[in-house]
């Protein structure tokens, strides 16, 4: 009798999950959303799971973001002075937790260098006073790009310049914003946050005390209208961290507080770039649950 030459013999192995998908890819896709079709497939078939799908569809669409997409805009940049006083400025880095910081001159568009926070760590041992002089010897380069430059690019210059912060120039020359190596991952693999970001993205927490409550920045004003039976305003702002910071005229600090419509906003987190996290105050003490 013959051989079932359909049967897979004893030393054959399981195809890998890339072998599989290369055999897909046998048919040429044409296009780019040929290849999200064959990879939509892979996931349904389970050649790939739903996260190996998310980066690598992530990682073609860098390829197509500009900076200007997602950079960070001057008015949430966390910068640090040349004529600011040692006290200041080791104040802001303290209470930002950034890890660099732009360093400018007489006005926002001079650029002198970027200082990192670990370079200042030997200045705990200077048995001196510590003046602006010890901050500018510490300076690094700073490294400019333009708002047109795409992200797979950006990403190559950050792996092969090894630097993990750009200024971001507009078409005069005048700064228009910055963006972080981690900005341009989070475009790849989703936010990354840490455990400071927690209450970012969450619901409406109720606390202890009454008619108090912490919300994500990022709640829907409409939401939060319906929640807390308020009338704000929809339509200059899609959140209400747009409303706080709006009133503040400026990207609030960790414990600035305001009273709008006798309802008090204190910011419980922010990061020196966007407020995360607001705790609102109620001054009947009501409970919306």
């Amino acid at each position: 009798m013959s051989e079932d030459r359909s049967s897979p013999s004893n030393d054959q192995q399981p195809k890998s999950w890339f072998e599989r998908l290369s055999q897909a890819f046998n048919d040429e896709p044409k296009s780019r959303e040929d290849i999200i079709n064959l990879l939509e497939a892979s996931v349904q078939s389970e050649v790939i799971d739903k996260d190996a799908f998310t980066i690598i569809e992530g990682a073609l669409e860098v390829s197509e973001v500009q900076v200007r997409d997602i950079m960070i805009p001057p008015s949430q940049m966390v910068v640090v002075k040349s004529d600011d006083d040692p006290k200041t400025t080791l104040r802001k880095i303290i209470e930002s937790s950034h890890s660099r910081f732009p360093v400018v001159g007489e006005d926002s568009d001079e650029i002198l260098g970027v200082l990192l926070a670990k370079d200042l760590l030997p200045l705990l041992f200077n048995e001196g006073d510590v003046t602006n002089e010890h901050f500018l010897e510490r300076l690094r380069e700073a490294n400019f790009i333009p708002e047109s430059k795409r992200l797979n690019v950006l990403l190559n210059e950050f792996r092969t310049k090894r630097y993990h912060m750009a200024i971001v120039l507009d078409e005069y020359g005048s700064v228009s914003g910055l963006v972080t190596i981690e900005d341009v991952l989070e475009q790849i693999v989703g936010e990354i946050e840490d455990e400071t970001d927690k209450l970012e993205n969450e619901d409406v927490q109720k606390l202890e005390s009454p008619g108090t409550y912490h919300v994500p920045a990022l709640y829907a004003v409409e939401d939060f209208n319906q929640y807390f039976k308020t009338q704000f305003s929809e339509e200059e702002f899609d959140t209400i961290g747009g409303i706080i910071v709006q009133r503040f005229g400026h990207v609030p600090s960790r414990g600035e507080e305001i009273a709008i419509d006798d309802i008090n906003f204190t910011v419980v987190k922010s990061d020196g770039r966007r407020v995360k996290t607001l705790q609102v105050t109620f001054p009947e003490a009501e409970d919306f649950a």
